[in-house]
């Protein structure tokens, strides 16, 4: 067996809307109800490729497995989620936008921009944009 790529996160939220809304301005994810779900309790947000990357979860509903979770907290041993994106400087511009605080890095030896961002529910995101060769 070998790992073929990340499927998803799964972040539990008390602001499904604000959630919502984050990720649909910010990196133009859509937002759908989980399947045997009502919507007010579980959204799946989905790339631009079809795949349904987040996994949005109100607190306090019915988890597949059971672990208790704590939103706004920190996210246990995991430090940040990152996702490959286009478009640096429309980025920018959203989070700008949006008044977010965000962090810039450069690595040149990598043809690598990455620009950090902390959601609603505090889990940090780390946006990588690559340069073209």
């Amino acid at each position: 067996m070998i790992v073929k790529n990340l499927n998803h996160i799964n972040i539990q939220t008390r602001d499904m809307a604000q959630t919502i809304a984050f990720y649909s301005e910010l990196l133009g994810l859509e937002a759908r109800t989980a399947p045997r779900r009502k919507p007010e309790e579980r959204q799946w947000l989905y790339d631009s490729k079809n795949r349904a990357v987040i996994h949005l979860n109100l607190f306090g509903t019915d988890n597949t497995y059971t672990r208790e979770v704590i939103p706004g907290g920190t996210t246990g041993a995991i430090h940040h989620i990152a996702f490959e994106c286009d478009g640096l400087e429309e980025m920018v511009r959203r989070l700008e936008g949006r008044g977010l605080r965000y962090e810039r890095t450069e690595l040149p030896e990598i043809d690598l921009t990455q620009l950090f961002v902390v959601d609603p529910n505090n889990v940090l995101l780390e946006l990588n944009f690559r340069h073209p060769a």
